[in-house]
């Protein structure tokens, strides 16, 4: 059996920090990304690793490369989370950030473009907060709209490279909140794709939202560029109309999946024809050794990693 959801720290979930919607105008750290220095060829899947910031630093996912040709192992980091809160006086969903993402994201010219500068893509993953407000219960496309302008802003006001959808937590109903409908998760998708044609927007393939793809003749999968697998240690293929290229049936959590599960998931990976690769809470010690158990599959070297 396998852990169901995820066994992380849900701090993000409960910060302190009163910060909301977007603080705009910040200055130095905002902006486009800089132009990524050419990353060493690698051929194999897109490797991704989500960080839990309340714990551990991004540059972590920067300190690995493979011994053969020195390639990045991990090609996308995911900042988690930020989260879809609700306002019970204009009854409204706005975007907040916790005290340490809200440092991640203040701080991008140290946390954030060195990874970019690698080559790598980083994305600032969403999640519920406790509050009723979810991706699956605007009640209106404007509702659905205006939500989405917080995300593109923020985009764009941070230099990342997109956006990650994980649609749990939620407690949908609360504060006299709608429960999930058909056409939210639609209209929000679709205004932000309008919003950040050129950028990566992904689903964690959980929740109400993730089973409410289609609506009034739009079909979501297309505006998305990857979805992956909820379910650490495990394999499911994400019900979402996307070329296997894009999709992570595996995902690990690395320390605490095995390392001989992690090889065969990668093995898996390769041999079926997926071409993403789905980690988990990599932190700061060294875990060349869990790394290197999926590597070895997914591109014939191990891991090495730089303090």
């Amino acid at each position: 059996m396998f852990s169901p959801i995820r066994s992380r720290v849900r701090t993000a979930a409960f910060a302190l920090s009163a910060v909301a919607a977007l603080a705009l105008g910040t200055t130095a750290t905002t902006g486009a990304a800089a132009s990524p220095a050419p990353a060493p060829a690698k051929q194999g899947p897109t490797s991704v690793a989500y960080v839990e910031v309340n714990n551990n630093s991004m540059l972590n996912v920067g300190k690995y490369a493979l011994a053969d040709g020195g390639g990045n192992v991990f090609d996308i980091a995911v900042i988690f989370a930020a989260n879809i809160n609700y306002d019970t006086g204009t009854k409204a969903a706005y975007l907040y950030f916790n005290e340490n993402v809200r440092r991640v994201l203040d701080n991008a010219a140290t946390e954030i473009r060195p990874l970019q500068q690698k080559g790598i893509k980083v994305v600032l993953s969403v999640l519920g907060n406790h509050q009723g407000a979810g991706f699956a219960n605007f009640p209106t496309q404007q509702a659905a709209s205006a939500f989405a302008g917080q995300l593109s802003d923020t985009v764009a006001e941070y230099g990342l490279d997109g956006i990650d959808f994980d649609d749990e937590y939620a407690e949908y109903g609360r504060n006299g909140t709608g429960q999930p409908n058909d056409s939210s998760f639609v209209h929000l998708v679709t205004a932000l794709r309008a919003n950040m044609p050129d950028k990566i927007i992904s689903l964690y393939n959980i929740g109400p939202a993730a089973s409410r793809l289609s609506y009034g003749g739009v079909d979501l999968s297309s505006k998305f560029d990857y979805a992956w697998n909820p379910y650490y240690g495990s394999w499911q293929v994400p019900r979402i109309a996307l070329p296997k290229s894009d999709l992570s049936p595996a995902a690990v959590e690395i320390g605490r999946t095995s390392q001989s599960t992690a090889a065969d998931l990668a093995r898996r990976t390769v041999s079926e024809g997926y071409g993403v690769y789905l980690t988990y809470n990599l932190d700061g010690a060294d875990r060349s050794a869990d790394v290197s158990a999926f590597t070895r599959q997914l591109y014939g070297s191990d891991a090495i990693r730089t303090p």
